[in-house]
């Protein structure tokens, strides 16, 4: 007897979510530092921070002070804040300068990291300044956006990411034209991949958030596809006229669309209807705790009224009622009493099928090992 694709669905056992472990226990939370955040790409910043030579900002990363620098022949670099004498941070938040002074001893460093001068070096036998540089890693922009892997043999973002720059440029027309308006936060007592994996399904969105449910999307055209090791949302948008700014549907291909684009491991690109730019970044401060960063981007980091007010929005409906979710997932994850149960991955997909969380676990087990 021949089996159908319907009894091979029936006859397999459901896929189960990831163990309560990978989300509570410390010591997988310190490999994840290793195996996920040192070898994947990495929001860093804003282009609009290193808008001219020698401006320079500082960033963290899987507990590494880091810090991106626009050289003289103004290309833009990335190394590990730490001096080659005795690793002393070099540089503190942001600024510009003609070189990088260590402020220890002193040791100055020019735009391109390599050693200039160090007092009293022209006193050590065999001391050779130009053997010596500041570590330097892997940085891209991603249409404006400043990205850094520490793995030195990581693929291109591109290769990670297939089609996600393009079409995220096709979105946002005037992406070049943005810079960071404002920012909101959310301090969230869980472990990074439940804030990420609620982001990344809206299974839930239809009961748990009527604002966005009804003035953004409509739920039940709710899609979310893999793409490499991208996560993209698609669906149809709510009546404009329910929006709480202005839209000019006919201004472009995509004015009236709302489109998002998860990068894994930590950040995606949110477009509202009106090409309105959000990005929402994680970041880890604990095997329970994540800051959750929301950027609003406008032409030139202007000041907007209508931005302003749909951040508050946001904030006040998506974000909190987020908080609450996963706050209560997180206690849940810790008891004796879970057992993870089977993924709902409806074969048509659609808004009520998990395969985004499935598509973050398998990556999660391969990155792990």
């Amino acid at each position: 007897m021949e089996l159908t694709a319907d009894d091979a669905r029936k006859s397999q056992d459901p896929i189960c979510a990831l163990p309560g472990r990978y989300y509570t226990d410390p010591d997988l939370y310190e490999l994840e530092k290793d195996k996920i955040f040192a070898k994947t790409w990495q929001f860093a910043g804003h282009i609009s921070q290193l808008s001219r030579k020698g401006a320079y900002f500082s960033f963290r990363i899987a507990d590494e002070e880091l810090f991106c620098v626009r050289g003289k022949d103004e290309e833009i670099r990335a190394f590990y804040n730490v001096c080659q004498h005795r690793a002393h941070q070099v540089v503190q938040g942001e600024g510009v300068a003609r070189l990088l002074v260590c402020p220890y001893h002193a040791w100055s460093y020019e735009l391109d990291g390599r050693l200039k001068k160090a007092p009293n070096d022209d006193k050590v036998p065999g001391f050779d300044r130009s053997k010596i540089c500041l570590t330097e890693v892997r940085v891209e922009e991603f249409n404006g956006f400043i990205f850094v892997n520490l793995d030195p043999d990581a693929k291109p973002m591109d290769d990670w990411y297939p089609g996600a720059r393009e079409e995220l440029r096709a979105y946002v027309p005037n992406i070049d034209d943005l810079a960071p308006a404002l920012w909101t936060h959310a301090e969230e007592d869980c472990n990074w991949k439940v804030s990420v994996e609620n982001y990344s399904e809206c299974y839930h969105c239809k009961l748990n958030h009527p604002t966005f449910a009804t003035g953004v999307v409509k739920p039940e055209t709710y899609n979310i596809m893999p793409q490499g090791h991208c996560l993209r949302h698609t669906t149809v948008s709510a009546n404009l006229d329910r929006m709480t700014y202005p839209i000019d549907p006919n201004a472009n291909e995509h004015a009236g669309d709302y489109g998002s684009w998860f990068l894994w491991p930590t950040i995606s690109f949110q477009v509202y209807p009106g090409n309105v730019l959000n990005t929402y970044h994680w970041e880890p401060t604990g095997v329970d705790t994540v800051t959750a960063w929301r950027g609003w981007h406008t032409p030139h980091g202007d000041a907007l009224d209508h931005i302003t007010q749909l951040a508050q929005q946001d904030y006040d409906t998506t974000v909190v009622e987020d908080i609450r979710l996963v706050n209560s997932v997180q206690k849940g994850l810790k008891s004796r009493g879970y057992v993870p149960g089977p993924l709902v991955l409806d074969p048509e997909f659609g808004v009520n099928s998990e395969h985004s969380i499935r598509a973050i676990h398998d990556w999660v087990r391969k990155a792990m090992g």
